[in-house]
């Protein structure tokens, strides 16, 4: 068992540094290629803080692990909805406010797509058809995107000079890409492995470690980015990139994964996560209502996470 947890977490910080490492080698790449900061920062930085749900989605789902997933899937929702938002909000200097219009276009796609995850779920499968249905959703999603002035999360684009300075491709990016690539591959691989394994040891079901342990790995991207914003003054990326994250995960993550794969989960298995995603996205959008969100608030938040750990966990 000792072995088998110690893989798990070392496979984990190596899906999470790597992930860490291609997005920004790929953010450098793009910017010395030209292309424009929407590409860059809206879908590969996008994209690249969502690259551990994503990878190890698709790898569950080749091995018939569908209940990761899904299990990853809502887990991380929550876990940015309640979990970084909270976190977020305290470590701001002020309340965290949400005056931009982007936001509250995050916030609908948001819903919308936590509504879609929802609705399919019901029959216990999420089938090929539906999957597509998906995807098509986040291209619609990033389609509406392109006219609109929204910031990256990464300083680098909203630094003009530091833009300029970036004519030419290195080398060292392209390394640091295709190492990064294969260390995401074979972290996400034995994350999923042990997953499996310590289940079958511990005789219980792979939803609940999917639910807790791996989707809380797999938000520290989005957890890290969010803190450094909120400390920064900059609460519009803070909020967005949780939104942008739950969006990716409802739409790509779980359509990319069943069109591999049909996912296949009895909705009594999810009923408890789904009842909470529900909570916390409708939560969330009735009190944002005021364009802010107090250090009260991101309190209130926290406490319903913990009660999603003990309910989940079967402690309450």
């Amino acid at each position: 068992m000792l072995i088998l947890t110690v893989t798990f977490v070392v496979s984990l910080l190596v899906l999470i540094g790597a992930a860490k490492y291609f997005t920004e080698a790929a953010e450098r790449i793009g910017l010395s290629m030209k292309l424009s900061p929407f590409m860059v920062g809206v879908v590969i930085v996008a994209i690249g803080t969502s690259l551990p749900e994503l990878i190890s989605g698709i790898i569950a789902s080749a091995q018939g692990h569908s209940e990761i997933v899904i299990g990853n899937v809502l887990g991380a929702n929550i876990s940015n909805i309640f979990l970084i938002l909270g976190v977020a909000t305290i470590v701001s200097k002020r309340s965290l406010q949400l005056g931009k219009e982007y936001i509250f276009i995050d916030l609908h796609f948001m819903l919308g797509s936590a509504t879609f995850l929802i609705l399919f779920l019901f029959d216990g499968e999420i089938s090929r058809i539906e999957g597509g249905m998906l995807i098509l959703g986040f291209i619609i999603y990033q389609v509406y995107l392109l006219p609109s002035d929204k910031l990256d999360e990464m300083p680098t684009l909203n630094d003009p000079e530091i833009v300029k300075k970036m004519d030419k491709v290195q080398w060292k990016d392209i390394v640091i890409l295709a190492v990064s690539a294969i260390g995401i591959y074979f972290g996400a691989r034995y994350v999923v492995q042990s997953i499996s394994e310590i289940a079958t040891v511990l005789d219980v079901d792979k939803t609940i470690i999917s639910l807790t342990v791996l989707s809380l790995g797999t938000t520290l991207p989005e957890l890290t980015v969010s803190i450094a914003a909120a400390r920064r003054g900059q609460p519009e990326i803070a909020v967005g990139n949780i939104l942008g994250s739950c969006i990716f995960n409802s739409f790509m993550v779980t359509g990319v994964a069943s069109m591999i794969n049909p996912i296949s989960m009895p909705f009594e298995l999810a009923q408890t996560s789904v009842i909470f995603l529900i909570v916390a996205a409708v939560f969330f959008y009735l009190l944002s209502q005021d364009k802010k969100v107090s250090k009260w608030e991101g309190m209130l938040f926290l406490l319903f996470y913990l009660v999603f750990l003990l309910k989940i966990s079967g402690l309450a």
